[in-house]
């Protein structure tokens, strides 16, 4: 009887446990999985909360969590570049920061200072992480998604390359014209297209883009673009793209009269701000603005703008202002003038009376000196006619007298 009751019970109880050994084994596998990813490297960045995942909140993994980034100093051309190209995006677009969302957010404190041709943050110099920070601001990067500059001399210059299958490639000229050039230079958040020429930044090491652009000009970004396919397969050596384009305008003067002098303010974040700047530096933030502007050199750099605004650093050399180091310290405005400025309104006051003058003087010169001229040519003319007279009034009297007295008058001669 209970031998006949165990063996009843015992498919019973293999049918119960079929459920449990399948969740071991799921479990089992699943540490094995966890084991076998092995975290990321400590101070790796990621972009998260973006409309693509080449834009977003930055985040830095520090100390085996990903944590909000509080650092106050960054340049495009520097930190964030190189953010961008660790991520495997394009050009950076945009960078901009907001009070963390959340009360009571912890975030690192990352202190570097980037070149923009490194790889990633960690191989940037003085990588320094100054421990965890609650409250504070987050960075939200926008980098271009499918296209990039490179080798150029600044953000707005490069050879043109495209993303295909998770790498770069080259974009011969024959496949590129002046619509194309629009669409690349809006979508990597620069003006409009300056110089287009194959070969202009050197050749790619890569691939070259198999595909012929057909953009119409008026597109955001170069992947709403149509394609076809290419013509020719082939691309010379020497046909690379290259593409300069103008400096965004993202940055003005005001209150001087002119495009060329006055306050100097950045659009950031969708407002005009007014920029501040150290005494010593205004000089070279100066020189960037003016250079920027197509303004010339600078004239002068003042104190004039008692409006305080966010603080830029500047080395002096960057193409624009978005390149500088800029800090969220506040700092009063300042007074740029470029050579390229027109005069103060009093000194031109000035000048315009002195030309009137000259020009008076000169219009009475020239109508009373060929009066003069004339009156003496007049003179002149009287006394040869009063010669011719007189020697006509002498062979007259000659012509009448006789030859005796002719010789007569001869000799009393």
């Amino acid at each position: 009887m209970t031998v006949d009751l165990f063996r009843s019970v015992e498919p019973q109880l293999e049918t119960d446990m079929i459920p449990a050994v399948v969740l071991m084994t799921l479990l089992w596998s699943t540490d094995l999985q966890a084991q076998s990813v092995s975290p990321p490297a400590e101070l790796s960045v990621r972009l998260v909360n973006g409309t693509t995942s080449c834009s977003g909140t930055v985040e830095v993994f520090y100390r085996g969590e990903w944590l909000s980034l509080c650092s106050s100093w960054w340049r495009m051309i520097g930190e964030v570049k190189v953010v961008c190209r660790e991520l495997d995006c394009g050009n950076p677009v945009a960078e901009s920061r907001g009070p963390l969302i959340e009360d009571g957010r912890r975030g690192v404190r990352l202190f570097s200072i980037c070149s923009g041709d490194e790889s990633s943050i960690r191989q940037c110099d003085n990588i320094e992480a100054h421990g965890v920070c609650y409250g504070g601001y987050y960075r939200h990067v926008i980098c271009s998604e499918s296209v990039r500059l490179v080798d150029g001399a600044g953000l707005c210059s490069g050879r043109v390359e495209v993303k295909s299958n998770q790498s770069w490639a080259s974009v011969c000229e024959a496949d590129f014209d002046r619509k194309d050039a629009e669409v690349v230079c809006r979508d990597v958040g620069c003006g409009s297209p300056a110089a287009l020429q194959g070969g202009l930044y050197g050749e790619g090491e890569g691939q070259t883009w198999d595909k012929e652009f057909q953009c119409k000009g008026n597109e955001s970004l170069l992947l709403d673009c149509d394609t076809s396919d290419r013509e020719n397969n082939t691309c010379l050596p020497g046909n690379a793209v290259g593409l300069t384009c103008s400096e965004p305008d993202d940055v003005r003067l005001v209150g001087g009269g002119s495009r060329c002098a006055g306050g100097v303010e950045s659009y950031y974040q969708r407002e005009w701000r007014t920029v501040g700047a150290d005494d010593r530096n205004q000089e070279n933030v100066a020189a960037v603005v003016c250079r920027q502007l197509g303004c010339g050199s600078t004239v002068s750099a003042l104190p004039g703008n008692t409006t305080r605004g966010f603080k830029v650093i500047c080395y002096g050399p960057e193409s624009s202002l978005r390149e500088c180091w800029r800090s969220y310290d506040l700092l009063p405005g300042f007074t740029v003038i470029c050579s390229a400025s027109p005069l103060p309104a009093f000194i031109i006051r000035h000048v315009v009376v002195l030309l009137i003058l000259l020009t008076s003087i000169t219009t009475i010169y020239l109508y009373y000196k060929p009066t003069r001229r004339q009156k003496r040519v007049n003179r002149v003319s009287s006394m040869d006619l009063y010669v011719n007279a007189m020697e006509m009034v002498s062979l007259s009297s000659r012509a009448e007298a006789g030859p005796g007295e002719e010789r007569a008058a001869q000799g009393t001669e």
